[in-house]
Parts: structure tokens; C-alpha cells; sequence
């Protein structure tokens, strides 16, 4: 049973939750168009093997929008001082990854290693896009210029949900609710993926990450990320690289145990 919980930044409340178990504990760091939610059901499945945490970044979720400077490490190091754990493993999507890369390298001490997946790395070199993603992405443009949140929310989630190469609704029920869902509160919020950076290179210091790395990535993904990856997985010191086939940007929505599986796994050196 999921236990709630809230860390105080700068006036701001961090709404997190917890799945107490025992053993290593791993901190789950949700994507740009996702919050906590959409690791919740991956959490159930490694409870009570492992204490799971998971909160929202702010502007997404339950935790509001920040009205003053604030950086997205800073925050996570809060919440893993309220965790009061050694060590942790660090599990993160998209931009979650990106943030679990920088606090590898900025606390270096504070953790045991990372599982991400399509992930953002800062520093990363501007990509070039596929005819697919850039239908898409063009037509993101224009429903953002509206603007037309119903609009922007339904592309987005065939972009990233579905993946920019498949039809749009290839998934569909509990999973298509929920990334619906958790985007159209992000983006009533007007919260983008740029806020609260942290100024950290990861991409020119992959090096200095000599923690384990589990770097995964669905086959369906766009394009320059199932590339980012590969590349991610040969320059990191302690790496291994896995593809994730049929699933896209989501994949922890399209099957949480295999996802959960991929945690577990890393965590427990198998």
C-alpha cells in the first residue's frame, strides 16, 4: 500500500508518495508528459522486494507550478533527504532520465545506479528529425499556436504513446486514459520540459558515470532516441543496452512488468 508524502521546497510542496519494502530503495522519475501516476502500477509489482519511491516534479501532478527559480536536482536531492535512504537506485523516463544522468554525476555518492529509458541527456547535440516525427511535430506547432490544449494532448500522445511511425490509438484503454490524463493537467499548467535545468553537460562527462546503467528503449520510439540510446549505452563506462520491442516512449504504461522486470533485474545484477 502506497504511503503519501510531501517535501517542502521554497514554499512549494513535492507530492510524493512511498511503497515501503525492503532491501535497496529506488526512486521512479516520471517523463515530460507523464507525472508520479504513470509509475504506479510498475511500483506495485516491486513492492515489497524494494522500497519504491516516486513524487511529482512541480508543475506536474499534485505538485504546483514554481513562481520562482528553482532547479529539478535540487529537488530530487530534497526528496532523497526526506527518503532518508543510502544509496539509491534512480529509475527515470525521458527527461526523468536525463535528471537521474545529471544526479550521477552531481552526487555521485548518493547513488547505486540508473535504469532509464528514452531518456534526455543534457548537453546532447540537437537532433535531426525523421519525416515521421516531423509531421507530427509540425502539427504540434500549429495546435500550440491556437492554442488548442485537446489538440495538443491528442498528438502528443500519438507521438509519444503510440510512436511517430504507428497509427494513431494503437494503444488504447486504461493506459491511453491515464497518459491523457496526467499530460492535460501539464499542460493546463503551460509546464515545459526546460524549466528547472540544472546547467549540468551530462553528454560531455559520460565518462565520470561509472555507476551501473541499464540504458532502455522501446523499438517504436522516435527515431533519434532509439539512436541517443545506443550511442548513451557505448559511451558510458558500466553499461548495457536493451530494446524494448513493440513499445514506444511509454513503455512503462504498455507493460509495467516488463519494465518492473528491467528494474528488478538491474538492481539485483542479474
Amino acid at each position: 500500500m502506497a504511503e503519501r508524502f510531501d517535501v517542502g521546497r521554497d514554499g512549494v510542496s513535492l507530492a510524493a508518495e512511498r511503497w515501503p519494502g525492503g532491501g535497496q530503495t529506488v526512486v521512479l522519475l516520471h517523463e515530460g508528459v507523464a507525472d508520479r501516476r504513470g509509475w504506479a502500477e510498475v511500483a506495485g509489482l516491486l513492492a515489497p522486494e524494494l522500497s519504491v519511491v516516486a513524487y511529482d516534479r512541480r508543475g506536474y501532478g499534485q505538485t504546483p507550478v514554481s513562481t520562482q527559480p528553482f532547479s529539478h536536482l535540487d529537488d530530487l536531492l530534497a526528496v532523497l533527504d526526506h527518503a532518508g535512504a543510502g544509496p539509491v537506485w534512480l529509475a527515470g523516463a525521458s527527461a526523468g532520465g536525463g535528471l537521474a544522468l545529471d544526479a550521477a554525476l552531481v552526487a555521485p555518492g548518493r547513488v547505486a545506479g540508473l535504469v532509464v529509458l528514452g531518456t534526455a541527456v543534457s548537453g546532447a547535440p540537437e537532433p535531426e528529425l525523421d519525416a515521421g516525427t516531423r509531421r507530427l511535430d509540425l502539427l504540434l506547432d500549429k495546435a500550440y499556436e491556437g492554442p488548442d490544449a485537446d489538440e495538443v494532448n491528442r498528438l502528443e500522445a500519438w507521438l509519444w504513446l503510440d510512436g511517430p511511425g504507428q497509427g494513431e490509438g494503437r494503444v488504447g484503454g486504461a493506459a491511453r486514459e491515464l497518459a491523457l490524463a496526467m499530460n492535460a493537467v501539464i499542460i493546463g499548467n503551460g509546464e515545459t520540459e526546460f524549466g528547472g535545468a540544472a546547467g549540468v553537460d551530462a553528454w560531455h562527462r559520460l565518462s565520470e558515470i561509472t555507476v551501473p546503467v541499464t540504458v532502455a528503449c522501446g523499438d517504436l520510439d522516435v527515431p533519434f532516441i532509439v539512436d541517443r540510446c545506443r550511442l548513451l549505452a557505448g559511451r558510458l563506462p558500466n553499461a548495457r543496452h536493451v530494446v524494448l520491442p513493440g513499445m514506444a516512449h511509454q513503455p512503462y504504461l504498455e507493460s509495467a512488468s516488463t519494465v518492473a522486470q528491467l528494474i528488478r533485474s538491474a538492481v539485483s545484477g542479474r
